[in-house]
């Protein structure tokens, strides 16, 4: 039991990570207004993100899985069809649905950046008439 808890360190190298890449954005992209204070607050959330997405979950899950046991054969690649208890058909199933999401959401983007990109156009006509 005490062998699947040695790899804990990894939120240590997250929050480490964090700090540095923090310090470096504050450092050299520092902000001047209120603007880009809201901005730098979301590029800050990224940041978090991204490391603890990076280093941190996929240790965490990685660790829950050997503390539960599950970490046999029948393990398939997808951690929750398995925690389900649907393996193969449910992973499919998973990705074909993360996928059609993925391309909505993709379709979704596409057309919001026409609608912007007409709308500015027209804007810039009615500017010039």
């Amino acid at each position: 039991m005490n062998e699947s808890f040695n790899h804990a360190g990894a939120w240590g190298i997250t929050l480490i990570v964090i700090v540095l890449v923090s310090w470096f954005f504050y450092r050299y992209f520092a902000p001047k207004n209120w603007r880009e204070w809201a901005g730098a607050g979301v590029v800050q959330a990224f940041i978090i993100a991204l490391y603890a997405e990076m280093y941190g979950f996929p240790l965490t899950i990685y660790l829950l899985v050997r503390f539960f046991g599950l970490d046999s054969e029948y393990v398939s690649a997808s951690l929750w069809s398995t925690l389900i208890g649907l393996g193969e058909t449910g992973m499919l199933v998973s990705m074909l649905l993360g996928y059609a999401l993925a391309f909505t959401g993709i379709g979704l983007f596409i057309q919001g950046w026409r609608q912007l990109a007409a709308a500015s156009r027209n804007s810039s006509e009615n500017d010039t008439v």
